[in-house]
């Protein structure tokens, strides 16, 4: 089984950061991610919305907290996952949200944080300090950037 899940969106709200009682980390927050198509039979551009939930974990949850805020643009990879609960009248409610393993800030150069470069954060027991990147499988990863003129097409 596979289950891996990419987004780009901008936050729908603030962080919210809370600590189990065990001390870990858990960041929520919003993330809206569209899409838009061009109708086949009117020839009108179709604008589609979705709002997504998201969890990080751990010491990417107060990275998230401390850097990410209400319309900051970002790149989440991880997984999905379907909560469960029973509601106050003990009907059964779900939804699926996102158990983000990494995030990647997408905000242009003038409105990035601290040097103004991508960054790239994952949970990692060894992480230290913020720096450009930040990986649970490998130590570091530069973030390149392409302009139009790179592109041979």
């Amino acid at each position: 089984m596979f289950n891996k899940v990419i987004l780009i969106g901008n936050l729908t709200r603030d962080v919210e950061l809370r600590y189990t009682q065990s001390g870990s980390a858990v960041a929520k927050f919003g993330l809206a991610v569209g899409r838009s198509w061009k109708d086949k039979n009117t020839g009108d551009k179709k604008d589609e919305v979705c709002f997504i939930d998201i969890n990080i974990f751990g010491r990417s949850a107060e990275i998230a907290n401390q850097y990410l805020s209400k319309g900051k643009k970002v790149l989440i990879e991880g997984r999905l996952h379907l909560e469960q609960w029973q509601d106050q009248t003990g009907q059964k409610r779900s939804k699926h949200s996102i158990y983000a393993e990494s995030f990647q800030f997408l905000d242009s150069k003038g409105d990035s944080v601290g040097d103004n470069s991508q960054n790239d954060y994952q949970d990692n027991d060894d992480y230290q300090q913020p720096a450009k990147s930040y990986n649970k499988n490998q130590s570091s990863s530069a973030a390149i950037e392409i302009g139009d003129d790179d592109i041979p097409f």
